[in-house]
Order: structure tokens, then C-alpha cells, then sequence
């Protein structure tokens, strides 16, 4: 059988951004052109017996069923010459699609008015034009930029009205809140909306509001005090919020809640599952999907993140909470038909469509089955009993071919968040490298999502318990598993993954290579010049410099440059505004200044996202470099 490679990028078909209207369902297939170094995408529809394409692309996406079912909308970019977002609308029963208007600055969220008539659209405005040919930013806000968008400042998502026959749209809300996404009232006189009133003083709280459609008129339903992702409005007149009560701070889990706005009373729901209300998993080949709520017969489904898997559940407004789709998988995202449609993926088999119907299961799809070719490592299990007596989940990666009594190079891998996990999610870059003869060790230490808050929390503890946690792992996994050369281990991880391999590297000469990538540097620098940095790091370091500079000193890997023995690569993107390049270039300097062994590789016109949706061509160069920088320094 074949090996997976790093060229083998191109074959993945990414299956994502489903609807559903009764037997229907609608979802997109993703295809990534090296050639073209670029993304195609095309929906395709499920009728209940056969997959069809559905539209021709080249840059479909987001598709949603009328109330009739009777229509798709969609968006694309099909006008060549056009910048603007573009909203379509096709007949389910086929024919050509017909464009009914354009956003200059992009569609956020969108959703039928319920008799079908309208659109409500989020778009982003600009609260103060440029002057024509003006190239100068005055800047008088934060955030001033984010990263995957770039400039944000004086910019606010608001909502349009679209007319679904003529196309015309109309300007419905005004003012400085930043709306993330809607739902229509029942009798279509009302959208109810979460915005944000102040992203720079309260950049963590977003509230309910309520806008009247022949007034105007705005209310706010909640008092500030949350931070709200999702909703539902049911028909009594109450909600149901996917929410954050931010009692830890970020590391505090998103539960399902129901809340009354008259009252003001407000249920935990899930209160009996202390996991987060989404799919928190890493996968660097999955499509984009939304995150559905999805209320039908007194239950609430939804998908939460437990340990290594994300399944699909369900509560009713008693807080009994029922799993509906289980397995060592990662569910993506759902619909509720006349079955329940899902996308879903595991450590060996990319995304394809799946319907549950009379509890049986039905592969849809088999846009991946090509992988059936290759012979893949599966990952096996293991647990790590800490130094403090908490267990920590592990998984080990054989080289594909490996063979007994011999020894092999390892690369412990490190995912970013830190509030994400590794589990039963494909990894490209996992296959790739124990292809190479690899081992790949991987963990969900402290920080992690999926195990609870008191887990995930290690706010004001960077490098302490999670770096033990890691170190323990690589110790555990020395112990169990014989094949391991223990002089050629290194380690590699991106965002929080690339700050602890920073960290790793500073207080330990255990690794022979190490790669950091999008990473954390210097906590003081990352704060001011990064989109969430001026509230994540006090979240996350405590206080903020001024009354507390040693602390965030003693948390920067910068600080503990000179210590740095391990060969170390360097990975950036230009565009990364999430941990900007002076991140990299601070420690690059540091250690070329002290004498260390160091590269820096530099992606032009990427962002923080370059290893999951970066261009195909950088990708592939990206996964030479960390494959390349393992063999130099583990192959000797």
C-alpha cells in the first residue's frame, strides 16, 4: 500500500457547510488545487437516495433552504472582476443561479425571513469613509486589525434586509454594535440579534437584542454579563443561550442555557456535563461548517467536545441531556430533517456525509474513500498518571512499516488554544510525518478542552502544570513503548503549541529539534499588537504589565533565550495578527544574537490560519520544512 505524503494534500475533499429541509440536505465539497494553489468549492445536494452536484462553482458556499424549501441561497464569488461578496439564489429544483446582490466588505450570517420574502444579512460597514485615494489609517480604536479579515477599526457588522424577488436591500440597524449573528421571530416581525456593545472595553461580553422591523426600534434583552455565542428563540417567548458566564475567565465552559428575558431567570441546562458546548478538536483538513443549536420536539441538539471527541447531543429544559450520535469521531456539524444528517471524521477517515435514520447509520458520501489505498498509522491509545495523580490522555503514532526491535526518531506534537484538544480527528501532518518513520507522540495536557473548567484552567500558570504534563507524557511514553530512540525526540506545536515548544526548549535540553510555529514569544509585545492580545493576556497572564511586568516577563520564552541549546526552526506568517511576526522576529534575533542554532521561515500574505487554510502551495511547503528540520537533526 502507498504512504501518505505531503503532496497528497491535493486529494483531500473537505466536506462541510450543511443545511437541511425535510429528506434534502445541502453541503458544500472543498477542493484544494495545488496546482492553482487555490480553493474550489461546489455544493452538492443528498435527495434522500442519491449525491448530486448541485451548483458549478467555482466558489460556493454556505448554503441555506428557503422556509419552502422551494430555493437555495448561497454565496460565491463568481464575477471575476468583482472584490464584493455575492448572494445567490437557486430553485432546488435546478436551473441557473440568479444573483440577487453584492457586500462590498463580505456576508458574516444570513437567514430567510420565515414566509420567505426577506433575507437578513450581516455584513460589515465602515462607520466613517476614507476620503478617495486616502491610504493613511487614522486609527483611533482597538482592535485595529484581526486576523484572516485585517483592518477592523471603524468597522462594524451590521444588518440588510434583502428582497428575494427584486434583490434590493435596505440598511436595517445603525450605531457602534458589532452584530455576530440572527434569528427571525416566528411571525417575521422581529430579528432577534448578538452583538457586542463594546469590543474595546468588553471585548468578551456580547448581549441579546431585539430590533422591531417596521420601527426600528432596538432593545436589549440581557444585562451584560455573559458571553454569548448562539441562541435559540422558542415559542413561548423564551431562549435558549450557548454561552459563557466567564466565571474562569476564557477557560470557562460554553453550556446550553434557558433564559427568560422578562424574568431575567437563566437555567444551566447542562449542568450535569461539564464539557464545552462545541467541537473543539484540531484537523487540518476539514471543511468549513457552522456550529448548528438546533431546538426540535423540547430538545436542544447541539455538539460538545468530550476528552478526544466531539459527539452530538441533546438536552431538554429539565437539564436531561441524552448522546445522540457517539463514537471516536469528530462530529462537524448537523441538520434535522426527516433524519438527522451530519458531517463527520476520525484519526483515519477524512469528512464525509452521514444520516442517522431509525437508529441506523449511513455512510452518504465517499469523497475520501481514495485514503483506503494508504497505509496509515492509527493511533493507539494510552494514559499518563501525573505527578499530582490527575490521568492524562495520550496517543502514540507507529511509523507506517515499522518494524519490531528497531529504533525510531519521535516528534511530540503540541496543539494550540490551549482550551482545544487532539483526538479522533484527521491530522495530515500527523500521517505525514510517521510516513517519513516518524513516531508522533500527542496529548491533551492542562489547558485542554473536553475534560472540564478546573482542566482547562491555567490561567496565571503558563509553563507549569502543562509543561510538566508534557514532559511526563514523553517519560510515560519511554516507558511503554521500547521503539523509541530517547536521543532523538523532538517537538513541534503552532499558536499556544508553538509558545510551549518556545518554553520547552528554555528549560530543557530534552529535544534534539524543535519547530515553533505562529507562536508567543514575548507576552508583553503580544498584548499590544495583536487583535485579542489586550484582553487575552490579562485573562491569561493576570493584571497587565504595568502591575504586573515580572510576571509576564517570567511567562516569556524570550526571557529564557539563553538557555536554548535545541536546534529550533522558526515558523511565521506575515499576515498573523493573532500572534504577529514580531513574535518570531524577537526570538529569531534573541537567538542568532546569543549564538543558537536558529532559522526563521517567513509566509508572505498567510495569516495564523496558514497551516488549516493557508494557499495549497505554502502548505506543502510549510509540512517540507518541519519534515525537513526532523530529519536533519533526528536522522544523523
Amino acid at each position: 500500500m502507498k504512504k501518505l505524503g505531503i503532496n497528497d494534500l491535493g486529494k483531500f475533499k473537505l466536506v462541510g457547510g450543511l443545511d437541511v429541509y425535510r429528506k434534502k440536505v445541502a453541503f458544500v465539497l472543498s477542493e484544494i488545487n495545488v496546482e492553482k494553489n487555490d480553493y474550489f468549492s461546489k455544493i452538492y445536494l443528498y435527495d434522500g437516495r442519491n449525491v448530486k452536484q448541485f451548483t458549478s462553482g467555482p466558489k460556493d458556499s454556505n448554503p441555506r433552504f428557503s422556509p419552502d424549501g422551494k430555493f437555495i441561497i448561497f454565496t460565491s464569488k463568481r464575477e471575476k472582476e468583482s472584490k464584493e461578496a455575492e448572494l445567490y439564489s437557486i430553485p432546488t429544483t435546478g436551473g441557473e443561479a440568479r444573483l440577487l446582490t453584492k457586500f462590498k466588505l463580505g456576508i458574516i450570517d444570513y437567514e430567510y425571513s420565515p414566509d420567505g420574502n426577506s433575507i437578513a444579512v450581516i455584513t460589515p460597514i465602515e462607520l466613517e469613509r476614507k476620503k478617495k485615494g486616502e491610504d493613511v489609517h487614522i486609527i483611533k480604536e482597538i482592535p485595529f486589525w484581526f486576523n484572516g479579515i485585517g483592518w477592523v477599526y471603524g468597522k462594524r457588522n451590521q444588518i440588510y434586509l434583502v428582497d428575494t424577488k427584486s434583490g434590493r436591500k435596505r440598511k436595517l440597524t445603525r450605531g457602534t454594535l458589532n452584530i455576530q449573528t440572527l434569528k427571525w421571530s416566528k411571525d417575521g416581525s422581529k430579528i432577534y440579534f448578538i452583538a457586542q456593545e463594546d469590543r474595546e472595553k468588553r471585548p468578551m461580553i456580547s448581549d441579546l437584542f431585539v430590533i422591531d422591523i417596521k420601527t426600528k426600534k432596538v432593545n436589549k434583552l440581557t444585562n451584560s454579563e455573559w458571553r454569548i455565542g448562539d441562541f435559540l428563540p422558542i415559542d413561548d417567548g423564551t431562549f435558549i443561550l450557548r454561552m459563557s458566564t466567564l466565571e474562569r475567565g476564557i477557560p470557562t465552559n460554553t453550556h446550553i442555557y434557558h433564559f427568560n428575558p422578562e424574568t431575567k431567570e437563566i437555567k444551566k441546562l447542562t449542568a450535569k456535563l461539564d464539557r464545552s458546548a462545541y467541537n473543539s478538536l484540531n484537523c487540518d483538513v476539514r471543511g468549513k461548517s457552522r456550529n448548528p443549536l438546533v431546538y426540535k420536539e423540547g430538545w436542544i441538539y447541539y455538539i460538545a467536545t468530550d476528552g478526544p471527541k466531539a459527539n452530538l447531543f441533546r438536552v431538554n429544559l429539565k437539564g436531561k441531556i441524552e448522546r445522540v450520535v457517539d463514537g471516536n469521531r469528530s462530529i462537524e456539524t448537523f441538520g434535522l430533517g426527516d433524519y438527522i444528517s451530519f458531517i463527520a471524521q476520525d484519526a483515519t477517515t477524512p469528512t464525509e456525509l452521514y444520516i442517522l435514520k431509525d437508529g441506523k447509520e449511513k455512510k452518504v458520501t465517499a469523497f475520501n474513500d481514495w485514503i483506503k489505498e494508504y497505509k496509515l498509522s492509527k493511533p493507539e491509545h494510552f494514559k499518563v498518571k501525573a505527578s499530582d495523580g490527575m490521568e492524562i490522555d495520550a496517543w502514540i503514532m507507529k511509523p507506517v512499516g515499522f518494524k519490531e526491535g528497531k529504533k525510531y526518531p519521535a516528534v511530540l506534537e503540541i496543539h494550540g488554544g490551549p482550551k482545544t484538544a487532539y483526538g479522533y480527528s484527521f491530522m495530515h501532518e500527523f500521517h505525514v510525518l510517521t510516513a517519513k518513520g516518524f513516531v508522533v507522540i500527542f496529548s491533551n495536557p492542562r489547558g485542554s478542552d473536553g475534560y472540564g473548567e478546573e482542566f482547562a484552567d491555567i490561567r496565571e500558570h503558563y509553563g507549569e502544570r502543562d509543561y510538566q504534563d508534557l514532559m511526563e507524557v514523553v517519560n510515560g511514553a519511554l516507558k511503554r513503548f521500547d521503539f523509541i530512540d530517547e536521543e532523538r525526540i523532538g517537538v513541534t506545536g503552532g499558536s499556544y503549541g508553538g509558545f510551549m515548544t518556545n518554553w520547552i526548549v528554555g528549560h530543557t535540553k530534552r529535544f534534539k529539534a524543535a519547530v515553533t510555529q505562529r507562536s508567543i514569544s514575548n507576552w508583553v509585545s503580544f498584548l499590544g499588537t495583536t487583535d485579542i492580545g489586550y484582553y487575552f493576556a490579562p485573562d491569561q497572564i493576570g493584571k497587565d504589565p504595568w502591575s504586573n511586568l515580572d510576571g509576564y516577563w517570567e511567562k516569556s520564552p524570550l526571557k529564557h533565550a539563553p538557555n536554548v541549546e535545541t536546534p529550533l526552526l522558526i515558523i511565521h506568517s506575515i499576515e498573523d495578527y493573532r500572534c504577529w511576526l514580531p513574535e518570531a522576529l524577537q526570538f529569531y534575533t534573541a537567538l542568532k544574537y546569543l549564538g543558537k542554532t536558529v532559522e526563521l521561515a517567513v509566509f508572505p500574505g498567510e495569516n495564523h490560519d496558514l497551516s488549516r487554510s493557508g494557499k495549497p502551495k505554502h502548505r506543502i511547503k510549510r509540512l517540507e520544512l518541519i519534515v525537513g528540520w526532523m530529519e536533519r537533526w533526528l536522522k544523523k
